[in-house]
């Protein structure tokens, strides 16, 4: 069986490990990092660039460069290029597709199956559709477990006595906070809270707000609406933010961000630590309620718990130490990785499904008991939400309930299932409906109509109805009206491949070119340095003026199949003729 790789598929970085041994190890992308930028541009000629070479389009290319996207996972949200509406789902699978290369390239051999994770306050509707990018890359999505879990159960791999932890995952787009349980070989989540939208994002938008602000209020010339100038700005924020980590002042510097008539303008601003909290202190007091919700549905008080775990690069942030500090009365753990405890945590996991483990290692012994973050319900008469599943309820779970008709002889009713925390419906989000058909005929309140909800270990839903008195039953599995069916998934796979052997016709097709180009020089070098007579020149600088020709014409990042073809036959051609100079 081939390895399972877990991807911690994040909001500003993704990251990507596999268990070696009995450890977990980070996987390094092609470019030689950790971790990979969770960007994707489409070049104009139609080529999609992953991490790195993705984000340094972001000034020059913003229009068709795409980033935190996982904000939109679950959504109607499409992102129009070319002509064609690419999903979410579409976006993350091609980051995806990015994370499997570099572990089959890291590993040597095809890679299939993957655990992903996802913010435990993820919807049932931005769980289904990270498990349909998981499809679109070609990965069998073995398993979806929770961010703060994952950190949990990488930590407790090496820590395995009894204790209560405090997970606080705050990354570039979301936030969570989970109490967990490690003791007996058991990892058992208590609680979850979080905000599907508060992270690094938001503290570098400030930032971004103030700088345009005070530019604006001292040059008089408003950057907000030059879409160019705002990415500079945005990525000079961000650094900044990093900076003030570890010190407590920074310089903000752009040269010629504008030009008034025809005089350039700069930005020179210095950003103290001071500011920057004063700017995000909102941000960080939002973490405060999920936090002590958690407590609160955990059953227990802060000063119950053992440790306290930082996940996500933004718990990096001074302010934000600080406030975990105020609000638990604990120094932070140190001993893991912010960055990557969440993919190694989902390898392990990875290797347990996989069976890598030996049966008698500490890792193998751990079970893991994850839980749902929001409550599952179905609509009763006045749009109330009566709850099937609480929050915070262990999975996988299974519950039934008995309900009833509300008018005279209906023969069919409406199942409706919302996931939330309200008290109606109209509040909640709605997940899917279907009817229930052929019931039998009966005054009000006589019939009996059995619905049950499961919810698998991936948090995924499967709801049922079944009338008791004719033995009627209908039953689906829950896919929101804004994730992809499965001819659509279907689609995307087959254009994720095509676009897969497209990239690799592309890398090869520019090699050719890169080779050709070095043999040249090569041959010119040679020309220079050996003494021939003319007639014994002659063709190979005809054969070299050729290739030349050709190599100079072509472009290295649009090269045809046929350019490459001509351009490998008048290489073939100029090696043959020069090897009287290589003699």
């Amino acid at each position: 069986m081939s390895k399972v790789i877990g991807i911690d598929l994040g909001t500003t970085n993704s990251c990507v490990a596999v268990l070696e041994g009995e450890q977990a190890a980070i996987i390094p992308n092609a470019e030689g990092g950790r971790t990979t930028p969770s960007v994707v541009a489409i070049t104009k000629n139609g080529e999609r660039l992953v991490g790195d070479a993705a984000k340094r389009q972001l000034t020059v290319n913003v229009d068709r460069t795409i980033s935190s996207i996982k904000r939109e996972m679950g959504t109607a949200y499409r992102k129009s290029i070319d002509g064609k509406a690419y999903s979410p789902q579409e976006i993350s699978a091609i980051i995806l597709s990015k994370l499997k290369k570099d572990a089959e390239d890291y590993l040597g051999e095809p890679v299939q199956d993957a655990v992903i994770t996802v913010p435990a306050y993820f919807d049932d509707s931005q769980r289904q559709a990270t498990k349909d990018a998981g499809k679109i890359a070609g990965l069998n999505v073995m398993r979806i477990i929770n961010e703060p879990t994952s950190a949990a159960l990488a930590y407790g791999l090496d820590n395995g006595q009894a204790q209560k932890i405090l997970v606080y995952d705050l990354g570039g787009g979301t936030f969570d906070v989970s109490v967990i349980e490690i003791g007996d070989n058991v990892i058992e989540v208590l609680a979850t809270a979080g905000d599907n939208h508060l992270g690094g994002d938001d503290f570098d938008e400030r930032l971004v707000d103030y700088v345009i602000k005070t530019f604006k209020k001292e040059q008089r010339v408003n950057l907000g609406k030059d879409i160019t100038a705002i990415q500079r700005i945005r990525e000079a924020c961000e650094s900044a933010k990093k900076e003030l980590s570890n010190a407590t002042q920074t310089h903000i510097n752009l040269p010629f961000i504008t030009t008034v008539k025809n005089e350039p303008k700069h930005i020179d601003m210095l950003i103290t630590r001071e500011l920057f909290n004063e700017l995000t202190n909102d941000l960080v007091r939002r973490t405060d309620e999920p936090v002590n919700q958690a407590l609160r549905d955990a059953g227990i008080s802060a000063g119950e718990l053992d440790r306290v775990l930082l996940v996500g690069g933004s718990t990096r942030i001074p302010a934000v130490v600080d406030e975990v500090k105020r609000l638990t009365g604990k120094e932070p753990s140190k001993n893991i990785n912010p960055d990557e405890c969440v993919a190694m945590g989902a390898a392990i996991q990875g290797g347990k499904l996989g069976g890598e483990l030996m049966v008698t290692s500490k890792a193998n012994e751990i079970l893991l008991m994850d839980v749902t973050p929001l409550a599952l319900s179905i609509e009763t008469v006045g749009g109330v939400a009566n709850v099937l599943i609480p929050r915070n309820s262990a999975i996988p779970t299974r519950v039934s309930k008995i309900f009833t008709t509300a008018g005279n002889f209906q023969k069919d009713v409406e199942i409706k299932v919302y996931q939330g925390e309200r008290k109606y419906t109209r509040d909640n989000k709605l997940l899917g409906n279907f009817r229930l058909s052929g019931i039998k005929r009966a005054m009000a309140g006589v019939p009996q109509i059995e619905v049950t909800v499961d919810m698998d270990v991936n948090g995924i839903l499967k709801v049922s109805a079944k009338d008791l008195g004719k033995g009627v039953e209908q039953q689906i599995v829950i896919t929101s009206s804004t994730n992809l069916s499965d001819e659509e998934i279907r689609r995307a796979r087959e254009d994720a491949m095509r676009y897969e052997a497209q990239s690799q016709s592309n890398m090869e097709n520019q090699d050719i070119r890169n080779e050709a180009e070095a043999y040249v020089y090569k041959v010119e070098v040679l020309l220079k340095s050996t003494s021939l007579d003319k007639k014994q020149t002659k063709q190979v600088k005809h054969d070299l003026e050729y290739l030349k020709k050709l190599v100079c014409r072509s472009d290295s990042s649009a090269l045809t199949d046929i350019e490459a073809g001509n351009i490998k036959e008048a290489y073939r051609q100029l090696q043959e003729s020069a090897r009287i100079l290589e003699q």
